[in-house]
């Protein structure tokens, strides 16, 4: 089951410190056209003794459109081993609970570690492909990708890629040579507001962009950004709508590829976070269904 046409998603971040049952519960009351969940609260609903059955049980009525996330897609050598066994939980989960995607990131996904490496050249922390020129960090990440999707495929879900925008392959061109050089039906992208402005990419190049190769959009702000390298748990501390980003332009650019698909509140605000979940959802819902019929 897909949701419509310019769905509105409700993302597990909204109700971040909620149970599932509170995520679904909120997106049927509120009126949401699907889900988009963080793979730990299934996690934690297997964990807690729920079956296979029960969770999917539970999911009634309101589709999942994605689950995320598959972190540092990059990895290579012994670290490479465990990204495959990440993948193929993920995949297994989406299986699960009928999503038909799974989010994807490049890596690193520790910020501190690409601050580290910029100030010293290396980091405690896991520092991907840092180093490594342009040709051999998309070479590599690309060749990952590949092996990922045809995992995927035998799960009957797709792939769906968010660039960190503190990552090396941050970029709208890079995101688009990726799933160019990845050669599979089944790899796509989701739309960051967030990482596409605090990597420099505008709304312009997004209106631009071929619609078929857009899987979702996550709508949200940020605070003001002078450059360098971003920190998502400061710039993003913002409820949606109260930043620096013309939500209304970000819309618009996305909608002038023709594109249809579906609309996701993710969100970061701590203080958000911490308030009544049902009212925020409530809020975020009107903004996205302003956005979008404007």
């Amino acid at each position: 089951m897909n949701p419509k046409n310019n769905g509105l998603v409700l993302h597990s971040t909204v109700a971040k410190h909620s149970t599932l049952a509170i995520d679904v519960d909120i997106a049927k009351t509120v009126g949401f056209d699907a889900l988009e969940i963080f793979s730990g609260k299934l996690e934690a609903c297997l964990q807690a003794g729920y079956s296979e059955g029960e969770l999917k049980a539970s999911l009634m009525g309101i589709p999942v459109i994605g689950i995320g996330y598959l972190r540092d897609i990059e990895r290579q050598g012994a670290e490479r081993k465990d990204l495959l066994k990440d993948a193929e939980r993920l995949f297994q989960l989406a299986h699960m609970v009928g999503a038909k995607g799974v989010q994807v990131l490049t890596g690193p996904i520790n910020v501190q570690a690409v601050l580290d490496y910029r100030k010293h050249g290396a980091s405690i922390h896991y520092t991907g492909l840092l180093g490594l020129d342009e040709a051999d960090q998309l070479r590599l990440t690309a060749g990952n990708l590949a092996l990922l999707a045809d995992l995927a495929q035998q799960y009957g879900v797709l792939l769906y890629l968010e660039a960190l925008s503190w990552t090396p392959l941050n970029t709208l061109e890079h995101q688009l040579a990726l799933i160019d050089r990845t050669e599979r039906d089944n790899v796509r992208m989701v739309i960051d507001y967030w990482h596409c402005f605090t990597s420099g990419v505008t709304p312009q190049a997004l209106s631009r962009m071929n619609k078929d190769l857009i899987y979702g959009v996550h709508v949200c702000d940020s605070l003001p950004f002078d450059g360098g390298i971003a920190n998502e748990d400061l710039l993003r501390d913002v409820p949606t709508g109260s930043g620096v980003l013309d939500l209304t332009e970000w819309t618009a650019a996305v909608k002038a590829t023709g594109y249809d698909g579906w609309w996701s509140c993710e969100l970061f605000c701590k203080k958000q976070q911490q308030q009544d979940s049902y009212e925020v959802a409530r809020d975020l819902k009107a903004l996205m269904n302003r956005l979008i019929e404007q």
